[in-house]
């Protein structure tokens, strides 16, 4: 069944009645155009919507299986989105190895849902509550001053984007998840850097540790995950997990000897200028620290000689003086190796990104 509706009260009993029935949830971005809602819900297999004006039968759906729980779109930030497969034992986990790590505890703590909740990032924070019996505040969509006022008024947990981050006083919560992109350089000691996905449910590995019941391990470069919150498949039955139960992320990254996961981005993201590799966001970090830069991506364009140039796209704050390439190979280069420094730049009004700020560089 899916959910066409703004995030709130309405949107939590929907959710509860649906399971209650037996069903599973896709929730509907209400950010996207109406014909894109109608794609989505298409596309998903959804037999059932229930929008402001009600419920709405329509054909060519097909049903989930017995402990399927939700069907969430990927982010789309590698290209078109999938739907994930979410059963009930894989959202409990999720929330109880979250819930512990945090030690929260239902009595003084209250979460706020203020991120889109047709993405993991806000629906986790409701799914969790519910299931902790936690009391929770759902907000439609990000506002700084809400959020700031239901932090005031006993609001302790929330979850964010390092973009939404930077827009609030952040000393009001007692615990401050984000995800959803690179984290910032610089952020409050009352935020946990997250890492997972869509198919987890959410972040499984905080500050680099994985959760209770989570596994890593690091496989020509790539992470993958093994844990109980992982989805069952994807909307069209495909199984992105090994034989023996491996989810392979897509991302590059290292393990440390003790076991501290260190992400580099996207393995297609790599950069291969001459011999040597560069991620780019680790290059991305320093440049969007910069004075002038409102933000930045860093992408491999073709070279002749190098084979890819590294190519700084630049969103400036001041488009009549915009930063000079030197300056921001000057400054790469005082903390990577020189080879990380852009070869080139290119000035943008913009960079295109996912509903939660991650930058879709394969559109760039």
């Amino acid at each position: 069944m899916a959910l066409a509706l703004a995030g709130g009260e309405r949107f939590v009993a929907e959710l509860q009645r649906v399971w209650e029935a037996g069903d599973a949830v896709l929730p509907v971005d209400q950010r996207l155009p109406s014909g894109a809602q109608q794609s989505l819900v298409e596309r998903m297999g959804a037999s059932v919507v229930v929008d402001s004006t009600g419920r709405h039968r329509r054909r060519g759906g097909w049903p989930t299986e017995s402990g399927d729980a939700l069907v969430v779109a990927t982010s789309g930030s590698t290209g078109e989105p999938k739907g994930a497969v979410l059963t009930h034992s894989a959202i409990e986990a999720n929330a109880m190895a979250t819930s512990s790590a945090l030690a929260v505890d239902p009595s003084t703590d209250r979460w706020l849902a203020c991120l889109p909740l047709a993405h993991v990032g806000g629906l986790a924070v409701v799914v969790r509550a519910l299931l902790t019996d936690t009391p929770v505040d759902v907000h439609d969509g990000f506002d700084a001053a809400a959020v700031e006022a239901a932090a005031r008024q006993g609001a302790t947990l929330t979850s964010l984007v390092p973009t939404a981050l930077a827009r609030i006083d952040p000393s009001g919560f007692r615990a401050i998840l984000l995800g959803g992109s690179a984290m910032p350089a610089q952020r409050p000691a009352n935020t946990v850097a997250t890492y997972g996905m869509t198919e987890t449910f959410s972040g499984v590995v905080y500050e680099g540790w994985p959760l209770e019941c989570v596994e890593l391990r690091i496989r020509n470069d790539e992470v993958q995950l093994r844990c109980p919150m992982l989805l069952r498949c994807y909307r069209d039955n495909s199984d992105p997990r090994t034989n023996d139960g491996w989810f392979p992320t897509g991302d590059a990254g290292a393990l440390s000897e003790e076991g501290q996961l260190s992400v580099f981005g996207r393995v297609d993201d790599m950069i291969t200028t001459g011999a040597e590799k560069v991620w780019p966001v680790a290059v991305e970090r320093i440049l969007a620290d910069l004075p002038g830069i409102a933000e930045a991506a860093v992408v491999g364009r073709p070279d002749p000689e190098w084979g890819q140039a590294v190519t700084a796209v630049i969103v400036p704050t001041n488009h009549a003086q915009p930063p000079e390439l030197e300056a921001l190979r000057d400054a790469v280069k005082e903390h990577l190796p020189a080879y990380c420094a852009p070869q080139a730049l290119e000035l943008v009004t913009e960079l295109p990104q996912t509903p939660l700020g991650k930058t879709q560089r394969w559109r760039i």
